[in-house]
């Protein structure tokens, strides 16, 4: 079994050691933990805590993982490896280390070592001291956001919403593709902040949700019954090619006597080989009010915005409230649920308005 190692950095003070308790009681319940310390003057996780969870520690406190320890790092992974067999390795780089040097060491171990694989990169960030600190600390601090694959903001309950999404723009600038956690770490349960650790594809996950519903025993089309007698089904993401001198072997090609499931209609008997289904999605702190949200669901049948198959996503209100929302075409459902580690939404179809589709959520 192939043993994960998870990166937590972040500078001195922004909450770490606070994160890495709560990744350890509710997301990574029940694995098999080792935690590396690489102190650089910082007080070290208290070990009586981390000892009643099952977690062993190996301190280095000679310096940063990025400089001194490069050297030794592969042999300490592979020590802890081979004494410990776990399922997760976390790694506590020194404040003011380098997460992309730290990075490359991981690789570079798990390379050599086998067993092993990054499995993610998290930085924690206090929110309300990003511009200062890109400020002050300008190259370390910036290396920090840049290589994340997620970052944690700290403190996010003392910023008013303006500063919070001044703090997420400047992130942004720096890091497009990361998780921003921005929802106060209290109201977070651990299958949240396991999908913003995971960096969990929303669009992926509603492209499968969406083939595996339309894939029933009448390809699922309720609302458009499209009569193709030779045609593919076509509700997912992979290209078919209508074209029927070549031999089809998707596994989940049918033949079907009847409905085409992608929900628009067809003008030409054949598909073009380019209608494939694309997805938009982001992530914003922007507070949404049911209203508003009902608003925009209604205005996705409208055609404007391409066709739309499905839409899904979780929005936070000002008054601290989280909506789940559904579409379907003429069909959605706006609930209320459990917080996200922060808003995110996504829309599959084909023919997507990008542009407009930001401009109707506002993000």
């Amino acid at each position: 079994m192939m043993t994960k190692i998870d990166v937590i950095s972040g500078f001195l003070g922004a909450g770490k050691t606070t994160l890495i308790r709560k990744l350890i009681a509710e997301v990574y319940k029940g694995e098999q933990l080792v935690l590396i310390e690489n102190e650089f003057g910082e007080i070290s996780v208290d070990g009586g805590f981390l000892q009643d969870a099952g977690v062993q520690i190996s301190e280095m406190s000679s310096g940063c993982i990025c400089c001194s320890l490069v050297g030794d790092f592969g042999k300490a992974l592979k020590e802890v490896q081979e004494q410990f067999h776990p399922d997760r390795i976390l790694i506590e780089p020194s404040g003011v280390g380098k997460l992309s040097d730290v990075i490359a060491a991981a690789e570079k171990a798990a390379e050599e070592c086998g067993g092993m694989e990054l499995n993610s990169a998290v930085t924690v960030v206090d929110g309300s001291k990003v511009k200062v600190y890109m400020k002050n600390f300008g190259e370390f601090y910036n290396n920090q956001v840049e290589h994340a694959g997620t970052i944690v903001l700290s403190r996010t309950q003392k910023l008013s919403q303006e500063k919070l999404e001044a703090a997420v723009a400047l992130l942004r600038e720096k890091n497009h593709d990361a998780a921003i956690v921005i929802t106060p770490w209290d109201e977070l349960g651990g299958e949240q902040l396991r999908h913003a650790v995971e960096k969990e594809d929303m669009a992926k996950a509603l492209m499968e949700e969406h083939h595996h519903h339309h894939h029933d025993e009448h390809c699922g089309c309720h609302e458009h019954e499209h009569h193709h007698h030779d045609e593919h089904c076509d509700c997912h993401e992979h290209e078919h090619h209508h074209d029927h001198e070549h031999h089809h072997d998707h596994e989940h090609h049918h033949d079907h006597d009847g409905h085409c499931c992608c929900g628009h209609d067809h003008h030409d008997h054949n598909h073009a080989a380019d209608e494939v289904f694309t997805s938009w999605g982001t992530e914003t702190a922007k507070k949404f009010s049911r209203e508003e949200l009902e608003k925009i669901l209604a205005a996705l049948d409208s055609g404007a915005y391409g066709a739309i198959l499905r839409a899904k996503g979780i929005l936070p209100t000002a008054e601290g409230e989280w909506l789940h929302f559904d579409y379907v075409p003429e069909e959605h459902e706006v609930r209320s649920g459990s917080a996200e580690y922060t808003g995110r939404l996504c829309v599959i179809g084909s023919a997507l308005k990008e542009a407009e589709l930001k401009t109707l959520f506002g993000v």
